[in-house]
């Protein structure tokens, strides 16, 4: 993304004037009527706010009720996730439409003196047509004689992933009016917000109307849009020390003219983590999705389970899976045949369980499972055509044989053509723990261009946590081509179902159709581990995952040629996987960082049949965070999202844009808000023509904001 080449106004003094302006700027203009004529364009614009009653920016505010009249007829949303105010009022404004006029009820009967309270109402308001979004529009008043005026900018970001994460909250306490932190921090628990604000999609946010004191500041993620932060299930983030509005830098800030709403560069930057320390160790949820499973999840990791048992199921034939990288979640597999096993299921668990003091004490807890056959609509007309055949033949007095009934065990993992990784073997995985297992009848043969046929050697490896996964290993020659056939009932599952015959036609992968990445690996300190993962650019998912790297060379094999991104987690307990921090204890989470080459670009292309060299300097890599390298990351990233949806929209074609610019004509013109001859907000035309810029950036800059 483009800097800005040229500030046109540096606001000496710290002025809510400006961001007004950049929120404004999609309500307060001159347009024709955004109704969608028969057979025309579509309406893309949201509405439009044509008088306020009392005028936001009010002071010595006393009234209870606010009226907003609009261009067009407007729906309201998610009202309950959306709408806050800033600071938090005891009971939520209310909001009514009539007609075109919005109708705000001020509930809150103890408003405290001499503040200054924002109404937020996110993407709440929206045309009743088409559903445009307002985003950002705010109502600001002060029950004392002054505005708070200045104002902070911040990012948000997920700290596993080192990837934007919009919609958080960010909360401002002052400092002066908080016990000072010794051991422990209670702030989030114990204390309200001064102010509060939140972050766009983007992760970027524009705190306004603070005060000149120095801030305390925490963001979280809210996971279930109630609007509070609750431990162990939201995202939380904190900074180490204090922060002064009035003694920050000045920061940019620009309209974003594609996603309509503002935006600025960083003053703040937040890592957020779930604070697994706050996890309440309970009984969650028991669910029995299936006649031989039990599903158990638990409200924190690596529960302590002292003993489960079930009514007329031996100790024995409870098999246990962890199945979540947390270990949270536990299955277990009943190894019983299906007609001991009632529809209702009872037993016992006894477990470790925190009280309401945090403290873990033993529980036992009853379980009740139900569960039933239900019949999809295919197995119910294959019944009703075996049982229509059957009555023919007794009217014809003819004999009707029961066709077999097919194995309901299943492979999961099966296919009839695969390809073997040799670094990774075959794996192999079943839908249910198995009890049977010939593997003497099993055969893998191999065979050459030549037409030599060779009977292979082989063992299946079980997997160390979940009894349903295998690899099978031999001396794969990607020479040769293998078929691997489990003949019928060699394998048996806790059903006691046998299976079916089972081919599969198997080639090793070439070596030279994939990439070859060598990471040389040169640590801050000796004693590091580091977990290095191949994350494919486009789906941002994990396709290759290297553990337990400290300093040395090692070479990566069958690398996928895409685009990728290196991202790397210092894992400083040595566990192979990234940690969340402990906000009371003031502990950041463990860092990722991707990895960036000499031109600074995180994403390379793996090639077929080359070889990469690659030095994971990780002093540089993980060096100090500047708010500019910040700045040149969020613009890199934005730069190749733009260019996503500018390919995106020219997919869709040209009418959507062609209606967008005619509608959007008047908004950047010279007019009431900018300048020009109705004065504008910052008076005598000061900043008539800033508003241009090029038309391939989505930024359309207001200027500075600072001391």
């Amino acid at each position: 993304m483009n800097r800005p080449t040229k500030i046109i106004t540096r606001l000496k003094q710290l002025t809510a004037a400006a961001i007004i302006a950049v929120v404004a700027l999609p309500i307060l203009v001159q347009c024709a009527t955004i109704g969608t004529p028969e057979g025309g364009p579509k309406d893309t614009l949201p509405p439009v706010v044509l008088g306020v009653y009392p005028k936001s920016y009010t002071t010595n505010f006393t009234d209870k009720k606010i009226e907003i009249l609009f261009d067009e007829y407007i729906q309201l949303k998610d009202q309950q996730k959306e709408l806050y105010t800033s600071p938090e009022m005891k009971k939520k404004p209310t909001l009514l439409m009539r007609g075109k006029t919005l109708h705000v009820e001020i509930k809150d009967d103890s408003l405290k003196p001499n503040t200054t309270y924002a109404i937020e109402f996110g993407a709440t308001i929206s045309d009743n047509n088409e559903g445009n979004p307002l985003h950002g529009y705010r109502y600001v008043f002060s029950t004392g004689a002054e505005i708070d005026s200045l104002v902070m900018s911040g990012y948000t970001e997920d700290s596993e992933k080192v990837d934007s994460l919009g919609r958080t909250f960010i909360y401002f306490f002052e400092a002066d009016s908080l016990p000072e932190i010794v051991d422990y921090d209670s702030t989030m628990f114990n204390f309200k917000p001064h102010k509060i604000a939140r972050s766009q999609k983007n992760g970027i946010f524009i705190a306004q109307n603070l005060r000149p004191v120095d801030y305390r500041i925490y963001a979280f993620y809210d996971n279930n849009d109630n609007q509070l932060y609750e431990p162990g299930e939201d995202k939380i983030g904190f900074l180490d020390r204090t922060y002064n509005p009035a003694e920050m830098e000045p920061f940019y800030v620009w309209y974003d003219s594609i996603r309509r709403y503002p935006s600025a560069d960083p003053q703040l930057y937040f890592r957020l983590f779930v604070d697994e320390s706050f996890s309440r160790q309970t009984l969650k949820e028991k669910l029995r999705p299936d006649q031989h499973k039990v599903e158990l999840y638990f409200g924190a990791k690596h529960p302590d389970i002292r003993s489960i048992k079930f009514d007329g199921v031996r100790a024995e034939d409870i098999i246990y899976e962890p199945v979540s990288a947390r270990g949270d979640t536990l299955y277990l597999w009943l190894r019983t045949p299906s007609a001991q096993l009632p529809d209702t299921l009872k037993g016992e668990i006894v477990y470790l369980k925190h009280d309401s003091i945090r403290q873990l004490q033993e529980e036992r807890e009853e379980l009740k499972l139900h569960w039933r056959l239900i019949e999809t609509k295919e197995q119910e007309k294959e019944r009703e055509r075996l049982e229509k055949e059957r009555r023919k033949a007794e009217e014809n007095g003819t004999e009707w044989v029961e066709p077999p009934v097919p194995s309901k065990f299943k492979m999961t993992s099966y296919k009839q053509t695969a390809e073997v990784n040799p670094e990774e073997d075959l794996a192999v995985e079943f839908a249910t723990p198995l009890t049977r297992f010939d593997s003497a009848s099993i055969r893998l043969l191999s065979w050459s261009e030549l037409g030599d046929t060779i009977r292979e050697r082989f063992h299946f490896i079980p997997d160390t946590l979940s009894p349903r996964k295998f690899r099978m290993r031999s001396d794969w020659s990607p020479l040769r081509k293998y078929e691997l056939f489990i003949p019928t009932d060699a394998l048996a599952d806790i059903t006691g179902e046998g299976n079916d015959s089972l081919k599969m036609s198997l080639t090793v992968a070439d070596k030279e159709k994939f990439a070859v990445v060598n990471l040389t690996v040169q640590p801050r300190k000796e004693e590091y581990r580091y977990v290095v993962q191949f994350v494919d650019s486009k789906s941002n998912k994990v396709v290759r995952t290297v553990k337990d790297l400290s300093s040395g060379t090692y070479t990566v094999n069958y690398v996928e040629p895409t685009d990728l991104k290196i991202r790397i987690i210092e894992d400083m307990n040595h566990n192979g996987r990234w940690d969340g921090g402990n906000m009371v204890e003031h502990r950041q989470s463990e860092r990722s960082e991707f990895y960036k080459d000499a031109n600074g670009e995180e994403t390379f292309t793996a090639k077929t049949g080359w070889e990469f060299d690659i030095t994971l300097d990780m002093a540089t890599i993980f060096a100090p965070i500047t708010m500019q390298d910040l700045i040149e990351r969020l613009d890199k990233r934005e730069m190749e999202r733009l260019a996503e949806e500018e390919k995106k929209r020219q997919e869709q074609g040209n009418q959507n844009r062609g209606n967008n610019q005619s509608q959007s004509g008047g908004m950047l013109g010279g007019g009431g808000m900018f300048g020009g001859g109705g004065g504008g907000m910052f008076g005598g035309g000061g900043m008539g023509g800033m508003m241009g810029g090029s038309s391939g950036s989505n930024r359309q800059n207001i200027g500075t904001m600072g001391r």
